[in-house]
């Protein structure tokens, strides 16, 4: 149970979920929402800005069209 006045200074609501990692001899807890956060922005830098489920939906309606042939 994380104490309300560590809820109040992170924005956490009760219930709210709650990621753990360890880091050598530490346990890290973080909110759920900022982890992914933090995925959704890495995969937007290593992609650049683009889409890559538009750029796999693209190609494959591209590889379909080819499939179907003339």
């Amino acid at each position: 149970m994380v104490p309300a006045r560590l809820r109040r200074e992170l924005g956490l609501e009760t219930g709210a979920e709650l990621a753990i990692r360890c880091d050598g001899h530490r346990l890290i807890l973080e909110p759920r929402r900022e982890v992914l956060r933090r995925a959704r922005d890495r995969f937007v830098a290593v992609s650049g800005g683009v889409s890559l489920a538009d750029e796999l939906s693209a190609d494959r309606g591209e590889e379909a069209r080819r499939d179907e042939g003339p």
